[in-house]
Formats: C-alpha cells, sequence, structure tokens
C-alpha cells in the first residue's frame, strides 16, 4: 500500500497518483449527480430541489471533513518521505480516535438542527417536507461518510490513490442501484435518495475495512497510537483545521448563493441546485490536483526535496488550468442541453429551469480556470505546513467579491443568472492573485534563509 513518491519523473508521479485519484472523484460526484438525475425522471421540481439543496448540506458536511483529514494526509506523507514509521502510525491512530469522536457529535447536533437548517437555507415551500426527510437520513449516515473519508486520507498519505478509488466504485455501483430501487420502484422521492446514499456508503466502509484487514500496510498501530497524543494531534489539527474552515466557509457561500436563488423562486433554486451538482463534476481536476500537490509535495518536503514540490506544483497548475480553459470554452455552447439532463424539459417548469441553468453555467463555469490555479497552491501551502494560507486567500474572496457579488448580481439583474455566475468566478480570481503574492513572499524568504546558511 505504501508507494514512495521522492523518486523519478516529477511528472509522471502526479499523473499516476492523480488520475486513480480523479477517477475517485468522478465517482463520488456521480454518486451525488446520479440522485438528482434519478429523482429528475421519477418526480416534479419540488422534490428536485429538496434533493439538490440537501445534497448541498451534505456535500458541505463533507469537504470539511475531507478538509480537516488534509492534516491525516499531510503528516502521514511527511513521515512515509522521511521513513519513520513510528510516526505514520501514531498519525493514523490520532486520527482514527479524533474522527470516530467528531463524527457522533456531528450526527448527534445535526438531527436537531434539521428543520433550523431547513428553515435558514429558505427552502421553497413545496420542498421543505423532502428536504427535511433528506437530511435526517443522511446525518444518521455522517459516521460512515466520515469513515471512508478517513481510511482515504490515510490510503493517500502513503502514497497510494488507487485503493480509495475502488471503494468509491463499488459505493458508486449500489448506490445508482438502489436509487432506481427506491425511487422508481418504490416512488420514496428525497428519502429513497437520502438512503441509497447512507446505506451505499456504508457498503463501501465495509469492503474498505476488509481489505485493510487482510493487506499488509506496512504500519502497525498499536494501542497507544490511538491514544490521543498532544504533538500527534497538534499536527493534525494545525494543517487540518484552517484547510476544514476554508472548506467549510467557500460551502457557506455556495449555500448563501444558493438562498439568493431560493427567495428568487422554484425554477431559479433548482436551476443554481442543478448547476452546483454539474460544476462540482467540473471540478474534478482541480480537486485531484490540490490533493496530489499536498501528497507529493509533503512526501519531497519530508524527504529534504524542495525542489521537486515545486516543480510539483508548476505541473499541476499548467494540467488544471488548460483542462479548465477547454471546459469553459465548450460550454459556452453546451450549457441548456447539460442542464436539461437533469430536468424535464418538456414541461414548463422544467424548460425555465434549463434557460436559467444555462444562463448560470455559462458564467459560473469560467471558476473551473481560475479555481483550478488556487486548489493547487492551497494543496502546495498544505504540503508546507501553511494550511493559513489557503484560508486567507478563500476567505478574503468570499467576503470581498463571492457573497455580495452575487447579492448585488441578483439586485441587478432580475431577469437571468449570468451575471451571479461570473459573481463566483471572480471570487476565485482574486484567490489566484493572492496565493501568487503570497507563494512568492514563501520563495523570497526560502532564498534569504539559503543565503544565510552559505
Amino acid at each position: 500500500m505504501e508507494r514512495d513518491l521522492t523518486q523519478g519523473s516529477v511528472f509522471r508521479n502526479i499523473l499516476s497518483f492523480s488520475l486513480p485519484y480523479l477517477l475517485s472523484y468522478f465517482l463520488q460526484t456521480l454518486y451525488g449527480m446520479a440522485d438528482l438525475f434519478i429523482i429528475g425522471q421519477f418526480e416534479g421540481v419540488a422534490s428536485t430541489t429538496a434533493v439538490s439543496v440537501g445534497s448541498q448540506v451534505m456535500h458541505m458536511l463533507t469537504v470539511m471533513i475531507v478538509g480537516l483529514a488534509m492534516g491525516s494526509t499531510v503528516s502521514i506523507a511527511r513521515a512515509v518521505g522521511g521513513k519513520d514509521r513510528a510516526a505514520a502510525s501514531a498519525a493514523v491512530g490520532n486520527t482514527v480516535t479524533l474522527f470516530m469522536v467528531i463524527s457522533l457529535a456531528l450526527m448527534g447536533v445535526l438531527l436537531l438542527c434539521t428543520g433550523p437548517i431547513t428553515a435558514v437555507l429558505s427552502v421553497p415551500e413545496e420542498a421543505v417536507a423532502g428536504t427535511r426527510e433528506y437530511l435526517t437520513i443522511c446525518f444518521i449516515g455522517i459516521p460512515f461518510i466520515t469513515a471512508y473519508n478517513i481510511v482515504s486520507s490515510i490510503f493517500r498519505g502513503m502514497g497510494d490513490s488507487r485503493s480509495p478509488m475502488y471503494f468509491i466504485a463499488v459505493a458508486c455501483i449500489a448506490n445508482i442501484a438502489l436509487d432506481y430501487l427506491f425511487m422508481g420502484a418504490l416512488h420514496m422521492g428525497p428519502a429513497g435518495a437520502a438512503l441509497g446514499t447512507t446505506l451505499s456508503q456504508a457498503f463501501s466502509v465495509a469492503i474498505a475495512l476488509a481489505v485493510i484487514w487482510r493487506r499488509d500496510s506496512g504500519i502497525r498501530l498499536r494501542r497507544g497510537d490511538l491514544r490521543p497524543q498532544k504533538p500527534v494531534m497538534g499536527r493534525l489539527l494545525s494543517i487540518g483545521v484552517p484547510v476544514a474552515l476554508q472548506d467549510g466557509f467557500i460551502q457557506v457561500s455556495f449555500l448563501l448563493i444558493t438562498v439568493i436563488a431560493n427567495r428568487r423562486g422554484l425554477s431559479e433554486a433548482a436551476a443554481v441546485g442543478i448547476v452546483e451538482k454539474i460544476i462540482s463534476f467540473l471540478f474534478l481536476v482541480p480537486s485531484s490536483m490540490l490533493s496530489t500537490v499536498s501528497a507529493l509535495g509533503a512526501q519531497n518536503l519530508g524527504a529534504g526535496k524542495p525542489q521537486r514540490a515545486r516543480r510539483t506544483l508548476g505541473y499541476a497548475v499548467a494540467l488544471a488550468a488548460g483542462f479548465g480553459l477547454i471546459v469553459a470554452l465548450v460550454m459556452q455552447g453546451a450549457a441548456e442541453p447539460v442542464v436539461a439532463l437533469f430536468t424535464d424539459v418538456g414541461r414548463a417548469d422544467g424548460a425555465r429551469v434549463v434557460e436559467l441553468g444555462g444562463q448560470y453555467l455559462r458564467g459560473y463555469v469560467w471558476d473551473c480556470v481560475f479555481a483550478g490555479i488556487h486548489f493547487c497552491f492551497s494543496g502546495y501551502f498544505c504540503a508546507c505546513g501553511r494550511s493559513g494560507l489557503s484560508f486567507l486567500h478563500n476567505i478574503a474572496a468570499i467576503l470581498l467579491v463571492r457573497v455580495p457579488g452575487a447579492m448585488l448580481t441578483s439586485a441587478w439583474f432580475p431577469d437571468t443568472l449570468f451575471p451571479m455566475g461570473l459573481a463566483t468566478s471572480a471570487g476565485s480570481l482574486l484567490s489566484v492573485l493572492i496565493c501568487l503574492a503570497a507563494y512568492g513572499v514563501l520563495r523570497r524568504r526560502e532564498n534569504v534563509e539559503l543565503g544565510v546558511r552559505n
């Protein structure tokens, strides 16, 4: 399971690590998109809105868990790069303890807050009941969602991005089958979508634990590794907490945009929800580059090879930005047909959703270019143990551009969602500028320190 990423071609290491990770993200996104696609075939706009809003809440929780787990990935990767098995074992053990407590606490608190969450999001009245059903069932499944993402973060820290791909593939196949059973055959609506998601996640975790039990990972966990250790927990949290907060605030900003759309009407709410799912699919490459840069960069920095870490960043930026530009150009002509996959265009309300969704997607899709760049820098900053920089540029983008921009464009352009999409993209552009400035400062400091040593 353990793989040394500090040797050989940097570009080949990026491809060999990121491609399984990319496929994992594809399957995980397909997992969520399947719910919207299938419910759109059997239910109306109200049920589609319930699932789209509920899945956005769950996506926010998931990315925050993944962000917090970045501390585990980086800590394990640095230990593996430095050939320190004891440190790697301690990081794995403390990760298990930390997230076991977090998942149970989250489940309890969120089950009590289902009603208030629905109210805060200004869910249209027709979709309130379905949203509550969806969230309640998904909140019960939080321990399974957490377990999958933690197991995946541990494997990736060891340089293995393939095993998590297999685990999510199992979950994706199970989810699609269960969706057709619960929403198609049994007509359970949003509750069926949530039940399929929760049961498939549980099945995936069971498969992952079976693999771990039978496979020699190269790391031996002792009882003492599970006991919280202040230095180990400190490293996990110092990296993971800023990333989790950053990802949480990003998702909150998107939820605020959802609230703005919800207040405009049911069709606008459905359109924005569908486009968010499409964008999460298009963000596969940027997201995979973030985790690739963090894992490869951490191993190389742990092995005392900072130049390889910087080369990893450079290649990743080129790949992510190039992909984003191609997608943005293609979507200028394909926006409506893509949105139409998720609703019945033959119905009057469905046709309106497609029109609005096409407008929003054409503006929003440029975010794929800018986010691709700042995701790569965020991965590098995490590998360097400076995840606070990622937090800084994302918060600045949210508070200064993304949310106020969406509010203003919604008020100024009440007949179209295109300017709202552009406002979201502009937030990521600000992040890129801050990342470039921060990277320049880090490089100058490194050069000064190197000159002092010489």
